[in-house]
């Protein structure tokens, strides 16, 4: 199970929304989404979490790029919607470094050029770190440090962030 909901700061407060990803494929779409719910190129943060393993935080500045924070690189990896978060540059990879060097395959029908795979039979990825990745100052200035953040259990981490934003009663509404 996940959850995921727009935040969108106004001159009133913030207004919140729950939002079904299943038509996000891309960090892209998930952009434009945030964008569409934006009052005057305000701030608008995507709040994402996903089974009490991880929460990921969108957050959307106007035109600017977005920027992300993500609490369990690992964990958010086996989940569709947090791939979308997991971009090439949040890991610090070169964009196409996830694929395997076309030189060191063995393609002669051997199991030599394999992938290691764990203990369910999933390919391990070795460049997708167990813990945050990000931006840990995403809402510095809106209350919630880069320390706090970071301390945050995945099981309360929005609530507690809406807290802080005094957004947590519009959260609830939509959760």
């Amino acid at each position: 199970m996940y959850f995921a909901a727009l935040l969108a700061r106004t001159e009133d407060g913030w207004e919140a929304s729950d939002t079904e990803l299943d038509d996000v494929e891309t960090l892209s779409d998930l952009t434009d989404l945030a964008r569409d719910a934006s009052v005057d190129e305000d701030t608008v943060l995507v709040l994402i979490e996903q089974e009490d393993a991880w929460f990921g935080v969108v957050r959307l500045d106007g035109e600017d790029d977005p920027r992300i924070y993500v609490s369990d690189a690992s964990a958010a990896a086996r989940s569709s919607y947090g791939e979308i978060l997991l971009t090439d540059e949040l890991l610090g990879r070169e964009p196409g470094d996830d694929g395997a060097d076309l030189d060191s395959l063995d393609l002669d029908g051997t199991e030599d050029g394999e992938p290691d795979a764990d203990e369910d039979g999933a390919a391990s990825d070795a460049s997708v770190p167990h813990g945050p990745v990000g931006d840990s100052e995403i809402l510095d200035d809106l209350g919630v440090s880069e320390k706090e953040l970071r301390i945050l259990d995945a099981e309360d981490a929005l609530s507690s962030i809406a807290e802080a934003l005094g957004a947590s009663e519009v959260l609830e509404t939509v959760r």
